[in-house]
């Protein structure tokens, strides 16, 4: 079974998503997020077919405790954060070392030395 990406955020976010073919999207407008984006990520969250959920970094301030952890801890669907001012590499590398169990990087800088 193939799995599908599913994107959470303002329409601006989401457009560029779907224009490359991603199908699963939730448009959470600015004003609603403290009201709807914990229902939008749940609903991605739940899905079988859903394998990848990608959201802004920044919003993760709009969610709940619950959901939040929910977001930090799930490997199956693994949620990717893009954008905002702090992550950088380091938190991707978290999102990818959580996602496949490894630390990719760290065996990379191992085979340099």
């Amino acid at each position: 079974m193939s799995q599908e990406i599913a994107v959470v955020g303002t329409a601006e976010f989401t457009t560029g998503f779907r224009l490359a073919g991603v199908r699963e999207f939730r448009n959470v407008p600015e004003e609603e997020k403290d009201a709807e984006l914990d229902a939008a990520v749940s609903d991605v969250l739940s899905m079988d077919d859903v394998g990848i959920v990608v959201m802004h970094a920044d919003d993760l301030d709009y969610l709940s405790r619950q959901v939040r952890e929910t977001v930090e801890t799930s490997v199956e669907p693994t949620v990717v954060t893009i954008g905002g001012g702090g992550g950088g590499s380091s938190g991707m590398r978290e999102q990818i070392k959580r996602a496949i169990g490894i630390d990719l990087m760290d065996q990379d800088e191992g085979a340099n030395e």
